[in-house]
């Protein structure tokens, strides 16, 4: 079966940094759009990064150039590195992966999350001031 499973949440002060992994198996993720999505209980799941098929990037404004998004391909694994961290960065993270062409329609859509069919656990970040 596949799985999408979450690590490396955590707690931090504002400025530091954490590292997110999602460990893939059951699935050819060199197929897919691989994405990292941040939800709080205010509103929906929000894309934050995506890397696709062909390796193409995106980032939504709010961590352009804080955050990181990168593939393992010998561990078959995910990252995202989380630099310069801000208390509104506070929330569950959560891995995802969904077809090919969906990288191109997550970041700026609030409904981005329905695209993706396969998710991890999610793991916790927590930023305090």
């Amino acid at each position: 079966q596949v799985q999408l499973v979450e690590s490396g949440g955590g707690s931090v002060q504002a400025g530091g940094s954490l590292r997110l992994s999602c460990e893939c198996s059951g699935l050819s993720y060199s197929t897919y759009c691989m994405g990292w999505f941040h939800q709080t209980p205010e509103k929906e799941r929000e894309g934050v990064a995506t890397i696709g098929s062909d390796g193409s990037i995106t980032y939504a404004d709010s961590v352009k150039g804080r955050f990181t998004i990168s593939k393992d391909n010998t561990k078959n694994t995910l990252y995202l590195q989380m630099n310069s961290l801000k208390p509104e960065d506070t929330g569950m993270y959560y891995c995802a992966a969904g077809g090919g062409s969906t990288c191109g329609k997550v970041i700026g859509n609030s409904y981005a999350y329905r695209y993706f069919g396969m998710w991890g656990q999610g793991t916790q970040v927590r930023v305090s001031s």
